[in-house]
Parts: C-alpha cells; sequence; structure tokens
C-alpha cells in the first residue's frame, strides 16, 4: 500500500527479503521491486521513494515497523553514509550466507553455468581493521549531516579529508576514526587534516579543479612497514616540505614516505611518477616464508590474512606436481606466480603495469625463485600463441583481472592454448560469469570456492576452477 505526502511517495510496510548484487536489501510492492539502501533481510518498513522506474523503485527507509533478527549494532557512526562498511548493522554469519548466494546466482543466472556443490565463503578472523592499504580524498566541499544543514549556525569549516560520498564524486565525508586500517593510520591522517588546516593549506576542490593538497594514500604491511604517499595538484616546494617534514618528524613509524605533483583532472597517479621523499621507495610483505616487494603502484591484496587463504586455496586447485607449466595472468607484483613457483616447472607472469612487472622480477631474486619469467604490457597485446611457443603450452592458467573482467581476445588466446586447468580468481562475480560462459563449450567447471576479503561489505572474491573437456 502507498499514500503521496505532497512530493513524496511512500510506501508501507516493505518486507526486506533479499540483497541485490550491489549491497542494497530488496522488497516488493506489488508487482515493483523496491531497493532499499540501510535495511537488512527481515526488516518490515515504510520508505520513501527516491528514484521510480517502470519495474522498480529505489528508496531509503523513514519507519522501521519490525527489525530483523539478523541485525548487529555497528561500532562505526558513519557506516551508513561511507562506503566502506554499510553491512556493519547486518549479522557477520549472515553476511556469509548472502555472498554465497550472490555467488550462485551470477553463475548459474547470469553465466548459465552448470556447477558442482559450492563451498561455504571462507570467513575472515578479523572483520575490523583489516585493509592494508586506504586512499582518502581531500575535498572543499564537505558532505554536511542532516544536523549541519537543519542548523541555523554556520558551517565555518568546510575542508574534509576521507572518503567520497557513494555516487557523488565531489562530495567527501571527513573521518575522524575509520575502523578498516590498522594503526597508524588514523593518526597519520588526522594528523595531516588538523596540520594542512593549521597552516591554511587549501584543500582541493573537485568541481572546479582549484586547490592544492589532493589525496592521501596508506599502506601498511604485516610485517610492520607504513607507506604513505600525499598526492598535491601542483608544485609548491614551500609548502610541500612543510607538510612532509612535519609528517616524517611526527611518524617515525613511517618507511616509505612519497608524494606525486598531479595536474590531471582525475586522482589516478598509475601514470605519473611517484617521488621519494624518505625512506625506502618499497615496503615488503611476506606469507610463508616468502618476501614481496611492494611499491606505491604495485597492486597487493589489500586483506594480507584472507589473501593468504586465498593463495593456498589456489594452489590446492592447481594440483601442482613440479612437472607444469604455469601462466599467471594479471600476475601484479608476481605474487601468485612467486606462491606457485615451488611446485613447478616453470611460471610466466604478464601484467599491464610495468613498475609491479619489476617489483614481481625483484620478488623472485629476493627470494631465490629461479624459474619465472614476467612480462609487462596490455594482457591482450602479451598473453597470445607466440608467447605460448616461447615458454610452451601452459598446463595451467591462474587469472586474477580487475573487476571489468577478461578481454575477449585473452579469453580467444587461452581456447587456442588450451591448458589442461584455468584457475580464474575474481572480486566481480558477475564479469567473471560471463567470461566463463565463453569457455564453457570447451571447459567445465569442477570447484567453486568463495573467499570473504571484503566484511561488512557486499563484495566477495571468488576461485573457479575449470579443467578441459576431454
Amino acid at each position: 500500500m502507498s499514500r503521496k505526502n505532497r512530493k513524496q511517495e511512500i510506501i508501507e510496510n516493505v518486507s526486506v527479503m533479499d540483497v541485490a548484487d550491489d549491497g542494497r536489501a530488496v522488497g516488493k510492492a506489488g508487482d515493483l521491486a523496491v531497493f532499499i539502501s540501510h535495511a537488512v533481510p527481515g526488516d518490515v518498513v515504510d520508505v520513501r521513494v527516491t528514484r521510480k522506474r517502470k519495474k522498480y523503485v529505489e528508496s531509503v527507509p523513514v519507519r522501521f515497523n519490525k527489525y530483523s533478527e539478523w541485525r548487529a549494532e555497528p561500532v562505526c557512526s558513519n557506516f551508513s553514509v561511507c562506503g566502506g562498511g554499510k553491512w556493519q548493522d547486518f549479522d557477520y554469519r549472515q553476511q556469509l550466507i548472502f555472498k554465497h548466494k550472490n555467488v550462485s546466482d551470477c553463475l548459474t543466472r547470469i553465466g548459465k553455468l552448470e556447477v558442482p556443490e559450492i563451498a561455504p565463503v571462507l570467513a575472515a578472523d578479523s572483520v575490523l581493521f583489516y585493509r592494508n592499504k586506504l586512499e582518502f580524498t581531500f575535498s572543499s566541499n564537505r558532505w554536511l549531516s542532516a544536523e549541519e544543514i537543519q542548523s541555523e549556525s554556520e558551517v565555518v569549516n568546510r575542508n574534509a579529508l576521507g572518503f567520497h560520498i557513494p555516487g557523488m564524486f565531489d562530495k567527501v565525508l571527513d573521518i575522524d576514526r575509520c575502523y578498516l586500517q590498522p594503526d597508524p593510520s588514523n593518526a597519520i591522517r588526522t594528523a595531516i587534516r588538523d596540520f594542512a588546516l593549521q597552516e591554511n593549506m587549501p584543500f582541493y576542490n573537485l568541481r572546479n579543479h582549484q586547490g592544492y593538497l589532493r589525496t592521501l594514500v596508506i599502506r601498511t604491511s604485516s610485517t610492520g612497514e607504513v607507506m604513505t604517499i600525499v598526492c598535491f595538484h601542483h608544485e609548491d616546494m614551500e609548502m610541500r616540505e612543510k607538510l612532509l617534514h612535519f609528517v616524517w618528524k611526527r611518524f617515525p613509524e613511517i618507511t616509505s614516505l612519497m608524494y606525486v605533483i598531479n595536474p590531471k583532472l582525475n586522482d589516478s597517479y598509475a601514470d605519473l611518477e611517484v617521488h621519494p621523499y624518505k625512506g625506502l621507495p618499497y615496503m615488503m610483505e611476506e606469507m610463508e616464508g616468502l618476501k614481496f616487494k611492494v611499491g606505491p603502484k604495485s597492486f597487493y591484496q589489500t586483506n594480507s590474512a584472507q589473501a593468504y587463504r586465498l593463495y593456498k586455496m589456489i594452489g590446492a586447485f592447481a594440483e601442482l606436481t613440479g612437472r607444469e607449466i604455469v601462466y599467471d595472468l594479471y600476475t601484479g607484483t608476481g605474487t601468485i606466480a612467486n606462491f606457485l613457483a615451488s611446485k613447478a616447472k616453470k611460471v610466466i607472469g604478464v601484467e599491464y603495469v610495468s613498475e609491479a612487472i619489476e617489483d614481481a622480477r625483484h620478488n623472485s631474486a629476493i627470494n631465490g625463485i629461479r624459474n619465472t619469467t614476467f612480462y609487462a604490457g596490455d594482457m591482450k597485446d602479451v598473453f597470445n600463441m607466440e608467447l605460448v611457443r616461447q615458454h610452451g603450452t601452459p598446463d595451467v592458467v591462474t587469472l586474477d583481472p580487475p573487476r571489468a573482467g577478461v578481454h575477449a581476445k585473452v579469453v580467444e588466446a587461452l581456447l587456442l592454448a588450451m591448458p589442461k586447468k584455468i584457475i580464474y580468481v575474481s572480486c566481480n562475480p558477475s564479469s567473471q560469469a560471463r567470461d566463463l560462459a565463453l569457455m564453457q563449450e570447451y571447459y567445465r567447471i569442477t570447484a567453486v570456492q568463495p573467499v570473504d576479503m571484503f566484511p561488512h561489505t557486499h563484495h566477495v572474491e571468488n576461485i573457479v576452477k575449470l579443467e578441459r573437456r576431454m
């Protein structure tokens, strides 16, 4: 039942039944699907419609008539605004059930794939302070709370250092305490923000592209090292030196302090030079006795503890005997390649980011691994039959692509190479399902293992083992 309230449409007593693949709750109102932000399956809510389409509406709760038994008490006051932990009000055990369902739905409904029984999601031991990398944004246009908007008091400080409001590129939520990354992340961020305010350093405006301070990246490692990268819009040596000197003196635990000058319209610095200021130009990670060099542009799984479980499962699926030729595509810093190398005849890694490939080669060297070869370049151009003729037909191929999935030409090359096994790791089960559908004529899925890399979010990592049809 619905009723109109001036320009606002209210739908009453919506029973929340499910979770959509973007993490929002889902209910029904007649024939309409109702997507609800900040609700939990089992809730019964009155909602205000924010967007209406022919077959669905988007909405926000205005009244909870019944609370779900699966609700939990969130630890962060910003959980419903920032995108880093939207499921904090959702019991963790139930989170895993819905992540499992998401993987199943993607593979069977989107991909139309025949799959064996999907293993339970590998749960995280730590659901807070589990990330080893966070990127924060400076903004001169801070997101205002409802209380601030309704207040008659003038808002003096609009500067912020925190996270983007989801769906609003130019609005940033100022963060005092974040529960995603371990110490000293919070202390570094708040000290830099307060010092910049004290020194009247201009925060960046994301609309008119003016200002000085742009982004802050903090990386922490399981070995206790800390990397801090400050991105500036333009060079101002006096101001830059003042801020970086303060950070280096204030936080002796920082082992790598760097900076970037980024005059572009976007925040990416993958194509820009990262300048060392103090300390080493990298940090070290360690896993099962192996050491990994991680540079400022290197990809490394952001949950170190779960990454170890992920790689062990990849190894179990690969079933290496020491005689196999392995190709590790989207190898990053060569973590998977080096992890598997001791059990393979040789491993060939391919990655787009040249700096990451340099780190991959260094990682092999410092671990005494001599049976790896790495190539940098666009995957669809590098992984081809010429590479296969040079190094031999792969017995096993591991894939860990970005969220968008595998390029169609890479799939074509895979089907030409025809490895015995493919281990496909993905942080996006829907694009993974699309890619797997292109291979199902020649490969059958023999195992599926989801891994929870991102507790309190809807995201889930998924490992699929494929074996060549005879």
